[in-house]
């Protein structure tokens, strides 16, 4: 049976799903050595991925993103759920609620360090074209998470559109114009590479995320005496889906395609 994987950003530790118990598993890749964490509490598998690693150490630009990618296809990963932090540039979005993405935006399909962001960096008889037939994220996952969340992801009207932003830096305001203007409704700096390298490892993948502030050039921000609440109340919705994910997810069908050329 597939396994599934979340990765997680510096807002989680292992003990914030402690209902499970998780051992560290070091997998050997070609691009290195990357370590899960799993469990075997639920039905089937379950790994978890900390982008930054334990304790949280890594910047945007540390990440390794193309061992991860590996290391998930090694523990045969059926679905991935990947998890972030977000600036909102979209002021009719909630601030501190959940969030499924459909869609992205990564304007230069490069890693931080410059090279594209691809598992196919060499000619080999595996290498491929990720033909988009859905798009990045799956629908199938995005709808059974709304299943099992049962109202904890919040309901919207139209799609969240995710803006792939390097960093570490932040962004200038007239960079936050740009990504309104293109159609951006929430950026970050990470969740973007690991979306793309998973689906060209077949992999489907889901966008959860969280809004802390609006990028939003002249809109202003909740005031600090109400972040803190808001904040917790936020962490634990997104908690509770994560702990719902690890006991009931499930593989889905992979809806894009790895066109190979006949040999």
């Amino acid at each position: 049976m597939k396994s599934v994987a979340i990765i997680l950003g510096s807002a989680f530790s292992k003990e914030s799903l402690e209902e499970y118990e998780w051992t560290e598993v070091s997998i050997p890749t070609p691009f290195g050595d990357q370590l899960l964490y799993k469990t075997e509490g639920a039905q089937r598998p379950a790994y978890l991925i900390f982008r930054h690693g334990l304790p949280h150490s890594l910047l945007p630009n540390h990440i390794n993103y193309r061992a991860q990618a590996a290391a998930l296809k090694e523990v045969d990963c059926g679905a991935l759920l990947v998890t972030s932090s977000v600036g909102v540039m979209d002021k009719d979005l909630p601030l501190f609620q959940p969030l499924l993405a459909d869609d992205l935006i990564m304007a230069d399909n490069r890693l931080p360090d410059g090279s594209a962001c691809t598992m196919f960096e060499k000619p080999g008889h595996n290498h491929a074209h990720l033909v988009l037939n859905e798009g990045l994220f799956s629908k199938a996952l995005n709808q059974q998470l709304r299943e099992i969340s049962e109202g904890l992801i919040a309901e919207v009207s139209k799609e969240v559109v995710f803006a792939y932003v390097g960093g570490p830096r932040g962004k200038t305001p007239a960079e936050n114009r740009m990504w309104i203007t293109i159609g951006a409704n929430v950026n970050s700096m990470t969740l973007a590479p690991e979306v793309v390298l998973a689906n060209e490892m077949e992999i489907p993948c889901a966008g959860l995320v969280i809004g802390h502030k609006y990028s939003v050039p002249g809109h202003s921000n909740p005031e600090e005496a109400g972040v803190t609440e808001s904040l917790v109340k936020s962490r634990e919705a997104t908690r509770q889906i994560l702990l719902r994910f690890v006991e009931k997810g499930a593989s889905v069908d992979f809806g894009n395609h790895l066109y190979r050329f006949a040999k």
